[in-house]
């Protein structure tokens, strides 16, 4: 899976909001986060109950109050497949999109 990063947010607010856009194959069933250099993720930030179908996209919200603005970032597709990135400044993005 790919991933493509577009459009700027500008400085951090306390909390961060972007567009999860997937245009890949496979559903995503899972999406998460963690400030670099630590050993855990957040829980899954797709909201409860959903998932993000091929060909969709969801507002994902990272409600930490950090100001900080690198994470690192994982997401889970249907067909087992994992896409990590590390120690992303996700200040600077309005949306992700995946694609094949």
């Amino acid at each position: 899976m790919g991933l493509t990063a577009l459009v700027s947010f500008g400085a951090r607010a306390e909390n961060l909001y972007f567009l999860l856009i997937n245009q890949s194959s496979a559903d995503i069933v899972e999406f998460h986060v963690s400030p670099p250099h630590e050993s855990r993720w957040t829980d899954n930030l797709i909201p409860d109950g959903y998932v993000l179908p091929a060909g969709n996209e969801v507002e994902v919200a990272i409600e930490d109050g950090a100001d900080h603005c690198a994470y690192d970032i994982r997401a889970v597709f249907a067909d087992g497949e994992v896409f990590e990135e590390y120690d992303t400044d996700l200040c600077e993005l309005g949306e992700w999109t995946f694609t094949d």
